[in-house]
């Protein structure tokens, strides 16, 4: 079971500044993971970056996670290697001159993130598109697009220059009536602690819904190119939660219930939710 670089060879690494890039080619998936892991548990500890550089480097670690899950890892020993590395964090020395290099040097790498506004993240299948800039119309914050039929779905985070973000679901209705109701069936991790990574939603009994909590006319920054009307739902903040809390490679679906009885639905890949998320509380722009 790999849980990490030894403590020499991690002091080897920082000194490389692995840990500092982006987008660390150099290093495999698990080591990358490790090393961000480690520099985030130090930032904790000894209060070494501001808030914006802090959320960049939370994103980059998210982004790492997702990466070494994809390339074949597993949550159980990705949480061990995260632990590995708030423990070699521990036992260094807030002051020591290796933390001074590697803060300064992450410092350096992350600079540019500030003035990044837009940043996409690639899942196996489908990917997040991020903007964190501010708007006076409702825009798209961070979103998947998908289908349902012939319909397009576009499912993330919404926001405003004058509005707290929230969660979405905004679909554009081709040839039928409009849903009464909608809902995110997702895995319930209280139930169901290990990921479902058949492509597929687990069984009903290991499932969560989590019911969308109104609806109105969609803004037109909301819609796919092309259509001029849709709905936006918009669901609770515990969504958000729950879909982060998922593996990178598992999907949800959001549900559309009609009156008729009739559902139709639309399959999303959770991806890197969370470091989208992360990218978004550097701040708006």
């Amino acid at each position: 079971m790999r849980i990490g670089p030894s403590p020499r060879r991690t002091q080897a690494l920082i000194a490389a500044v692995v840990i500092a890039a982006p987008s660390l080619a150099g290093a495999a998936p698990v080591d990358r993971y490790y090393e961000r892991s480690f520099v985030l548990a130090a930032n904790a500890r000894c209060g070494l970056f501001q808030p914006q550089l802090t959320a960049a480097l939370t994103a980059a670690t998210w982004q790492a996670r997702g990466a070494a899950l994809r390339a074949g890892g597993n949550a159980p020993d990705l949480a061990e290697t995260a632990q590995r590395a708030r423990t070699r964090a521990a036992t260094t020395r807030c002051d020591s001159a290796d933390l001074k290099t590697v803060s300064s040097r992450v410092r350096d790498a992350f600079a540019g993130w500030s003035r990044v506004t837009r940043m996409n993240f690639p899942g196996e299948r489908a990917g997040w598109s991020a903007d964190r800039a501010a708007y006076a119309r409702p825009t798209w914050r961070l979103m998947q697009g998908a289908r349902t039929g012939v319909s397009p779905v576009r499912f993330g985070v919404i926001g405003r220059m004058d509005r707290p973000d929230q969660m979405a679901a905004v679909v554009s209705w081709q040839g039928r009536s409009r849903p009464t109701a909608v809902r995110i069936i997702l895995r319930d991790a209280n139930v169901a602690p290990r990921p479902w990574l058949a492509r597929e939603l687990p069984p009903v009994s290991q499932r969560r819904s989590i019911w969308a909590a109104g609806v109105e006319a969609a803004d037109a920054g909301l819609l796919v190119e092309g259509r001029k009307a849709g709905q936006v739902w918009l669901f609770p903040a515990a969504a958000a939660d729950a879909v982060s809390a998922l593996d990178p490679r598992e999907i949800f679906v959001v549900e559309f219930l009609f009156r008729d009885g009739s559902v139709a639905r639309s399959s999303f890949e959770t991806g890197d939710f969370a470091a989208g998320r992360a990218f978004l509380s550097m701040g708006r722009t």
